[in-house]
C-alpha cells in the first residue's frame, strides 16, 4: 500500500472518523432551491452523487452521519443578522423554514435511523455554536469528513473549526462545492490543502472497505 493510502486508511479508521454532511438540504441542493445556482453546480460537478455515495459507504462502515442543516424559525427569532450574507438569505424566495420540506435531507443522499441530524438558526459554521463538536467527543471521533456546500462559506469555516478544535479534517474534493464552480478548486488548492488532508470520494470509499477494527 502506498505511503498515502496507508496514512489516509489510518485517519480513517471508523472507529474515530465522523462524516458530516454541510447544508445537504432540499431548500439548499434540491430541485427547488433557494440558491439555484449552487444548487446546479452540486449537481452537475458531480458533488451531491459523491456525497450520497460516501453516506452509504459510511452505513455500511459502521462510521457515524451528521447532516447538519441550516434553518430558520418563521419568526426569525435568535438568527443572524450581522453580515451581507444573512441579510440576502432573508429576502430569497425559498426560505429554510424549521420543520419545512427545505430542511430535510437532500435526494439521493440516504439518511439512516443512526444518522444525527444537526440544526442551527444562527453564525456560518455548522460546528461553532452548535452541537457537533460535543457530539463528536462522545462518539470518540479523531478525523472528520467533511462534505456539502458550500465551498465559499460553510465548508472553510468547518474545516478550520474542526482543526481549531483538535480533529483531524478530511475533505473528498470532489465531494463538496461552491460559486462559480471553478471557485472550489481554487480554495482547496490554496486554502484548504494547507489544513486539512484533501482527497478523493473513491479514496474514502476505497479506505472504508478494507478490514479496519471494529468500533
Amino acid at each position: 500500500m502506498p505511503p498515502h493510502a496507508a496514512r489516509l486508511a489510518e485517519q480513517l479508521d471508523p472507529a474515530s472518523t465522523v462524516l458530516l454532511t454541510v447544508e445537504c438540504q432540499r431548500g439548499v441542493v434540491g430541485p427547488d432551491s433557494a440558491l439555484p445556482e449552487l444548487a446546479a453546480v452540486a449537481r452537475a460537478s458531480g458533488a451531491l452523487t459523491n456525497i450520497a455515495r460516501l453516506v452509504a459507504a459510511a452505513h455500511d462502515a459502521g462510521v457515524q452521519v451528521l447532516h447538519a442543516v441550516a434553518e430558520r424559525r418563521p419568526d426569525g427569532r435568535g438568527a443572524s443578522r450581522n453580515a451581507r450574507l444573512f441579510k440576502a438569505a432573508e429576502r430569497l424566495p425559498v426560505q429554510q423554514i424549521t420543520g419545512s420540506t427545505a430542511v430535510r435531507v437532500a435526494d439521493p443522499i440516504p439518511v439512516s435511523p443512526d444518522d444525527l441530524v444537526v440544526r442551527r438558526l444562527h453564525g456560518l459554521s455548522p460546528i461553532a455554536g452548535t452541537d457537533v463538536d460535543a457530539l463528536l467527543r462522545n462518539f470518540g471521533c479523531r478525523t472528520l469528513v467533511v462534505t456539502g456546500v458550500s465551498a465559499n462559506v460553510a465548508i472553510p469555516n468547518a474545516v478550520f473549526d474542526a482543526v481549531n478544535l483538535g480533529y483531524t479534517a478530511v475533505v473528498p474534493a470532489d465531494a463538496i462545492a461552491g460559486v462559480p464552480a471553478d471557485y472550489t478548486p481554487a480554495m482547496v488548492r490554496n486554502t484548504l490543502a494547507l489544513v486539512a488532508t484533501v482527497t478523493t470520494t473513491e479514496d474514502v470509499l476505497t479506505s472504508w472497505k478494507r478490514p479496519h477494527r471494529g468500533r
